[in-house]
């Protein structure tokens, strides 16, 4: 297979990924209006933000590392594909029962410890679905392996649609016909953000379910085959991974799984419940780079030999930025027309939008930086970034948040991130120098700095309404848009 037909299909495989991941996150992103605008208390959006954060917590966790040790070993020389497979399935699913089975078990105790004592079921619900979310990433994988990207985004797809089906079901439609004989015998209109994890377990274990034909044909084809040997193979190779996975899906989570533990008030779920639904209005940051990532990336692997690949990444992070910026902006500016996407309730904490924002900027900016440690081979540098990044975090929220609540929770982060690209750029330089153009990306970051000073300042000092400071917004984006045009967008236009 010539190289030109790989990198065609490597794209087409990544369109396809990126794709159903970007609107898979952007339909669950409309969640977020839903549960502010129905849920009856801010309290009870707390609750969903802290328990999720539990879960993407303890869902790396319990993978452990299995998934990316099943592509390793699946193509290894030597190894039978279809035992690497059976063996990692039947391993994950063995821990997935124990953990399943722990959490309905102890969910009173552990409930309290939470800081839910009057709802044990949901940490029962949500252990099943980790359970399940662990066990399915093998077949998953399974699937990526087999080259199969339109059945894996389906399914994918196919969560989303039923979790968003299931919420409009429970949250809106049965509260306007709870007095059918068929809804009244089961539906309790008090339950309320309970029906939001019910609505995930019921979509999860359907999922799984649709699962089942790959989970069959690759135990049918291994016979079952469990390898002890393997395993001990396997877990050699990914438990490191587990410590670099922990480490850094705790520097994405830590602020509302600490959150409760470290505020003074007594409505700390309710300012919890408003710090999430605010960071989810940001998230709109995440989902815009993310899209520019899949875009770009086989771009740059599809135009640029490997003599000019590190000038390459060197591109990838100035127009990442600038299209960053580009987005940054136009949130800020356009603030009064997004924050309709919750309920009034929640927006004293909009003014978080901002520094979240800024989070995701530089959580791109280092995600990108880690080019480097992945191509020298130096991977341990990840997980000592990632431990900083969590000693880091915690130390912020434990002095901060009794302080001044969540803003300390969203300044956190962004303090994190900013300290780990910084060092992962100086400590980058010495293994491998990739020629950023940081004179341009300097220049980039003056401006947008300089705009958005203007920006405030005006707001800040004359009596502007809403539909005028967007207005003055922007033109201020124009200008920014026409400064890249000047500088940067011909020249991107016109490459081939």
């Amino acid at each position: 297979m010539s190289s030109n037909l790989q990198m065609k299909i490597l794209a087409k495989e990544t369109a396809i990924y990126g794709v159903s991941s970007i609107v898979g996150k952007f339909l669950n992103w409309m969640l977020v209006p839903l549960y502010t605008y129905v849920l009856q208390q801010q309290s009870d959006y707390g609750i969903v933000t802290n328990l999720y954060a539990w879960t993407a917590l303890l869902l790396v966790i319990l993978t452990y590392g299995m998934e990316t040790g099943f592509f390793r070993f699946a193509n290894k020389e030597g190894e039978n594909p279809q035992t690497v497979y059976s063996t990692s399935l039947l391993t994950l699913f063995t821990t997935s029962l124990l953990f399943a089975v722990a959490c309905v078990l102890w969910q009173t105790p552990i409930a309290k410890a939470l800081g839910y004592p009057s709802h044990s079921e949901f940490i029962a619900m949500l252990g099943i679905v980790v359970a399940m979310d662990a066990f399915s990433s093998i077949p998953f994988a399974y699937l990526r392996y087999k080259k199969r990207p339109l059945q894996f985004a389906a399914l994918k797809l196919l969560f989303v649609f039923l979790n968003i089906v299931l919420n409009l079901f429970f949250l809106v439609l049965c509260p306007k016909i709870q007095d059918w004989a068929i809804i009244s015998s089961w539906y309790n209109p008090n339950y309320g953000v309970g029906y939001v994890f019910v609505a995930n377990i019921l979509a999860t274990g359907i999922q799984t379910l649709f699962l089942l034909p790959a989970i069959i044909e690759g135990v049918k084809g291994s016979k079952g085959i469990f390898s002890w040997g393997l395993l001990k193979q396997m877990l050699r190779y990914s438990l490191p991974l587990l410590v670099l996975g922990v480490c850094g899906i705790m520097n994405q989570t830590l602020d509302r799984i600490l959150f409760p533990f470290f505020y003074n008030g007594a409505d700390a779920q309710a300012q919890l419940g408003i710090y999430g639904a605010c960071f989810k209005v940001a998230m709109v940051m995440m989902m815009f780079t993310q899209a520019f990532r899949y875009a770009y990336e086989p771009f740059v692997f599809a135009k640029h030999k490997d003599r000019e690949s590190v000038a390459a990444y060197a591109d990838a992070m100035k127009y990442y930025i600038i299209f960053s910026y580009m987005i940054l902006l136009g949130m800020i500016f356009y603030l009064d027309l997004l924050k309709f996407i919750i309920a009034p309730s929640y927006w004293e904490g909009l003014k978080i939008v901002p520094i979240v924002l800024w989070t995701y900027i530089f959580q791109g900016v280092y995600f990108n930086l880690s080019f480097w440690y992945k191509l020298t081979d130096k991977t341990q540098w990840g997980a000592y970034f990632s431990i900083i990044g969590v000693v880091i975090t915690f130390a912020l929220q434990a002095i901060f948040v009794p302080r001044i609540g969540y803003i300390a929770s969203a300044a956190s982060s962004t303090v994190c991130f900013f300290v780990l690209m910084l060092f992962s750029y100086i400590v980058g330089r010495k293994h491998l120098e990739i020629p950023y153009d940081l004179r341009r990306i300097g220049t980039y970051t003056l401006i947008v700095l300089a705009i958005l000073a203007g920006y405030y300042c005006l707001a800040q000092f004359l009596p502007l309404n809403e539909w005028i400071k967007m207005g003055i917004g922007t033109i201020l984006l124009i200008i920014y848009c026409a400064i890249f045009f000047r500088l940067d967008g011909k020249a991107l236009l016109k490459r081939k």
